[in-house]
């Protein structure tokens, strides 16, 4: 019989989707990818390091691992593995740690799966990680995460991703575009376009050959795609250009998710920041002016060193008034080796944990608004195959969140569909018996 290797993913989509080509890259070396809970022979954690949290999570997935198969060879890749490689080998039961420059050698380095006394760690500088590897999430019949671009050359005070993952570098869109046609052959209808700083796309060996709007006129072209998302975009690199264009495209959805980390410009100027407060404004109006119904998402950090009350409450209003959906809200956590880390102005804990809670309530507050105004509409859902308490659910074009009586015959279709009512749960509901229209 095979080996049998399962995976674990933390962290962002661009993870989800190096998971998936460390699976295949399994798969071709005869493996057998199982369940978490099938007792598998080896165990591959692909860690984050974006927050402190990120890194207890990977603690407690080792020793859940443990728990199921006692005896499995357990390997660390990922972000927090390159940060910080001496301190997983700590954690009991860990036998390999690899770094940026060496995950996708993996089945080089797992010949012998005999767990020994020692950690085995290759880590090299993450200057090391030159190379970009291809990569798109697999297994999911709805949508693909796909990667096009990795690394970072921005240099906000607070990120430990350009020490995790090296300088920004980015597939041709000849290859992207050839992935794009594979991922349309499978029957999937939706494509995420995924990297680390996905604006930036274009650096191919330390020179710029292109841009990330030529990617998006080349992806709007591919035939069989229904729907292309981008995952986030900096607001200091989504131009006037990707938004017109979006707003005409043929496959581009009309949702963007813009980081803005914070509503005071004293706050992004001491993160490191490339765009103050009213330039984030002129995005927004831009996107709304040509796409009224487009849903335009929002990272927020809460509690940066300096950040005061007042300068958080400029932040809360900036974020109450602005015509958003949703926030994604992260609670600042120091990170060895970033500037961050050594200001002034620490926030307590339980300062940092209210201001979160706020921003929580209006972030609910902003996605119930959004979804009244979607009321009374018919839209376009491509339903996906979750089943729960005998309901599924699908998504619109414009990342409405919609569910309706499981039904097998919907799953990974498009169908049109009327938005009736708000669910207790917060999704939008359809008329109970309507006949859904086939796309």
């Amino acid at each position: 019989m095979n080996k049998k290797v399962a995976f674990y993913t933390l962290g962002c989509k661009l993870n989800y989707s190096e998971t998936s080509t460390l699976g295949r890259l399994f798969s071709n070396a005869g493996f057998d990818t199982v369940d978490f809970t099938n007792t598998p022979d080896v165990y591959v954690i692909n860690t984050c390091s974006v927050t402190d949290h990120a890194d207890k999570k990977c603690r407690k997935v080792v020793k859940e691992a443990l728990k199921v198969s006692p005896n499995a060879y357990i390997t660390i890749v990922g972000c927090y593995a390159q940060l910080k490689p001496k301190e997983i080998a700590e954690i009991p039961g860990v036998d390999m740690v690899l770094g940026a420059a060496e995950k996708f050698q993996i089945i080089d380095h797992i010949t012998d799966l005999t767990k020994n006394p020692k950690t085995l760690i290759y880590n090299q500088p993450v200057t090391a990680a030159n190379e970009f590897i291809p990569a798109h999430s697999f297994g999911d019949r709805t949508r693909t995460f796909l990667k096009v671009q990795d690394g970072c050359d921005y240099s906000c005070s607070f990120c430990t991703i350009p020490l995790a993952r090296g300088a920004s570098r980015s597939d041709t869109i000849e290859n992207v575009i050839e992935q794009a046609k594979q991922i349309a052959a499978s029957d999937v209808k939706e494509i995420v376009l995924t990297g680390v700083n996905l604006g930036d796309f274009g650096i191919i060996n330390g020179k710029r050959e292109t841009k990330f709007f030529d990617l998006v006129k080349a992806l709007d072209e591919v035939e069989g795609i229904d729907r292309i998302r981008i995952s986030s975009i900096e607001p200091n690199l989504l131009t006037d250009e990707i938004i017109e264009f979006v707003a005409n495209s043929k496959r581009f959805v009309p949702h963007f998710h813009i980081p803005l980390q914070s509503g005071s410009n004293k706050i992004l100027s001491l993160m490191r920041r490339r765009y103050k407060r009213e330039l984030y404004v002129d995005r927004v109006a831009k996107i709304k002016q040509l796409m009224p119904n487009c849903c335009i998402g929002v990272d927020v950090i809460v509690g940066f060193p300096g950040e005061t009350r007042e300068d958080f409450i400029d932040t809360y209003n900036f974020l109450n008034e602005l015509n958003i959906a949703y926030l994604h809200v992260f609670t600042y956590s120091e990170r060895e080796n970033t500037l961050a880390a050594e200001m002034s102005g620490v926030v307590p804990g339980s300062t940092r944990a209210d201001r979160s809670k706020m921003l929580h309530i209006l972030s609910d507050k902003k996605r119930r608004a959004f979804y009244d105004t979607q009321l009374g509409r018919t839209e376009e859902v491509l339903f996906e195959g979750d089943i729960k308490e005998g309901f599924m659910h699908g998504f619109t074009r414009n990342y409405v969140k919609v569910k309706t009586k499981y039904d097998p015959v919907l799953v990974n279709e498009l169908k049109n569909v009327y938005l009736t009512q708000i669910s207790p749960d917060g999704d939008v509901e359809i008329t109970e018996g309507q006949e859904i229209l086939v796309h």
